[in-house]
């Protein structure tokens, strides 16, 4: 006796149909970008759901299949904030950047490269795909030097320099060692940790991390999932197409404003430096990358030359 489906006697139904209709529309997209490296910034409350974050991988499984090289780089705030609240250890933040002195960062480090990096890789893994984790320490990969920030004094308008500890900014990616990846089944999922010219362990701002690592590889795409929508004009109508030189100008003139000016600033300076184009995505829409990827409409902001 021969075992077939349950279904096969059965007549198609509407949801069979549109999902070989879907397929069918997605072939041109995925022709056109078979080969290129996608580079993506994983975090936020996408990251914390066990849903959101099972869809992800199964979502960075399939680009792997249909001839894409993802490439991931995650945050982690929420995970590393709650850990030091657990060890009782004390931080505070600047401008949205946490202070980190030595006891801080090796937690951090612990965290990032540790835990969460784990828990992705894994979950990758769960549904079929290869993956390996990475730090930015490894093979020196993202190179970082400390994050100097001024800020001036509104009574004596004297600027002053902010110490932030061992928060960094990326100097330099190392692309071979991605470059090994992308002619493999692996796919990479880097902490955002750097290293300094003297062995320093630095923090750097997944964002950021991300942006840099998108410019050294040339990427066809730059996502940042985000837990907003995308970029809002002043009517609060979603932009789904946005040049540099747009972006820019709202930027000028407060249409982007709070914490998505250093966002889109990231956005704007990997496409600057080569990205084909960076786009900011809403991590709580299940599947926002495949929607911004395979269909017309799109999921976000698009962020060009």
């Amino acid at each position: 006796m021969t075992d077939k489906p349950v279904f096969a006697d059965a007549a198609p139904g509407d949801a069979w149909l549109q999902k070989a209709k879907t397929l069918s529309e997605a072939l041109p997209f995925m022709r056109r970008y078979s080969g290129a490296t996608f580079v993506i910034k994983y975090g936020g409350n996408a990251m914390g759901d066990p849903g959101l974050a099972h869809d992800f991988a199964r979502d960075l499984v399939l680009l792997k299949q249909v001839g894409i090289n993802p490439v991931v780089v995650h945050g982690g705030g929420p995970q590393i904030g709650q850990m030091l609240e657990r060890l009782n250890v004390k931080t505070t933040f600047i401008d949205g950047l946490r202070v980190t002195d030595q006891d801080t960062v090796d937690i951090v480090e612990m965290v990032l490269s540790g835990s969460i990096n784990k828990s992705i890789v894994s979950a990758v893994q769960s549904v079929g795909g290869q993956a390996i984790g990475l730090s930015g320490k490894d093979g020196a990969l993202i190179s970082a030097r400390k994050l100097r920030r001024a800020k001036r004094d509104p009574d004596s308008h004297i600027e002053q320099v902010l110490d932030l500890g061992f928060v960094g900014e990326p100097t330099a990616v190392n692309p071979d060692i991605l470059s090994v990846f992308a002619n493999s089944a692996f796919i990479p999922i880097i902490a955002p940790i750097g290293i300094g010219e003297n062995g320093e362990t630095y923090n750097i701002n997944a964002d950021t991390a991300a942006g840099a690592v998108a410019g050294a590889l040339n990427a066809s795409r730059f996502f940042l999932l985000t837990d907003v929508t995308g970029v809002f004009d002043k009517a609060k109508t979603l932009i789904t197409d946005l040049p540099v030189d747009k972006a820019e100008a709202l930027m000028g003139d407060g249409t982007i404003s709070g914490g998505m000016i250093p966002k889109i600033e990231t956005c704007v300076s990997a496409v600057k430096a080569g990205v084909g184009g960076a786009v900011i995505l809403d991590g709580r829409v299940p599947h926002a990358l495949l929607l911004e990827i395979f269909t017309d409409g799109g999921a976000g902001t698009l962020i060009h030359r």
